[in-house]
C-alpha cells in the first residue's frame, strides 16, 4: 500500500506558476516510479508527467513541455511539479501516481496508487 497526499493547487491567472507536492508513505519510495495526470471537468484523465526511481529520467506530455518540470526528493518521500507559464486549459484536477518497479510509466493503468487530486484553476 502507497498512500500519496498531494497539496499546492490553487487559483493563479494565466502565465503564473504553481508548486504541486506530493507526499508518499506506506513503501520504499526510492523504488517507486512517479507521474502526475490531471482531469479537466468532462474529460478523461491524461498524463502529464513521470518520473523513474532515479530522477534521471523523465517523459511529458507534448502540451506541457517545456513549461512544466517533475522533480523528487527521495530523502523526504517527495515529488513535485513546477508549472511555469501557465494557460487556461492547465485548469483540471492534479493527481499525483505511483508505479512499482522504478521504470518510468506512461499510461494511466501502469500507475497502482493514486493521490486525491488538487485543483489548479488558471484565470484568463
Amino acid at each position: 500500500q502507497v498512500q500519496l497526499v498531494e497539496s499546492g493547487g490553487g487559483l493563479v491567472q494565466a502565465g503564473g506558476s504553481l508548486r504541486l507536492s506530493c507526499t508518499a508513505s506506506g513503501r520504499t519510495f526510492s523504488y517507486l516510479a512517479m507521474g502526475w495526470f490531471r482531469q479537466a471537468p468532462g474529460k478523461e484523465r491524461e498524463f502529464v508527467a513521470a518520473m523513474d526511481w532515479s530522477g534521471y529520467s523523465t517523459y511529458y506530455a507534448d502540451s506541457v513541455k517545456g513549461r512544466f518540470t517533475i522533480s523528487r526528493d527521495n530523502a523526504n518521500n517527495a515529488v513535485y511539479l513546477q508549472m511555469n507559464s501557465l494557460k487556461p486549459e492547465d485548469t483540471a484536477v492534479y493527481y499525483c501516481a505511483s508505479a512499482s518497479g522504478g521504470v518510468i510509466r506512461r499510461g494511466r493503468g501502469d500507475y497502482d496508487y493514486w493521490g486525491q487530486g488538487t485543483q489548479v484553476t488558471i484565470s484568463s
